[in-house]
This record gives structure tokens, C-alpha cells and sequence, in this order.
């Protein structure tokens, strides 16, 4: 489907905040990666957010994964 319009895309898909309140950015092993909690202490990895392609190939941090955290 095609939209042709002059209106701005956040008023025709407005985003919904409820959806992002359980996301956060942490660091794990030195690598930024945006997270939902699930759990207690778990969360799941939703996006690597690093500019090193390296961090991409590490299978610990990969979209999907679920991850334990200490405290």
C-alpha cells in the first residue's frame, strides 16, 4: 500500500509509549544493547545499538537472546 500525504508519519502511525516502558540501554561486556525486561532479572536482547561489527558476530548478544543480570 501506497500513502500519498503531506502529513507527517507520527500522526498517521503514532507510536504507542505503553510498548517501550519495559525497554532500557545497558551495557553488557562492554556492548550497548537495547533490552526488554521480561522478568525480574531477566531481560531480552531487542537491538545491538554498537558501530563495532565485531559486537554484531558475538552470539552472547544476539536479538532474541534472553540475558540474567546481577545486580
Amino acid at each position: 500500500m501506497i500513502l500519498y500525504t503531506m502529513m507527517p508519519q507520527e500522526l498517521i502511525f503514532p507510536t504507542n509509549e505503553v510498548e517501550y516502558g519495559n525497554q532500557m540501554m545497558i551495557q553488557y561486556d562492554g556492548i550497548p544493547l537495547l533490552v526488554e525486561q521480561q522478568a525480574d532479572q531477566n531481560y531480552q536482547v531487542i537491538r545491538v545499538m554498537s558501530t563495532d561489527p565485531n559486537h554484531f558476530l558475538d552470539s552472547r548478544c544476539v536479538p532474541g537472546t534472553k540475558l540474567s543480570l546481577f545486580s
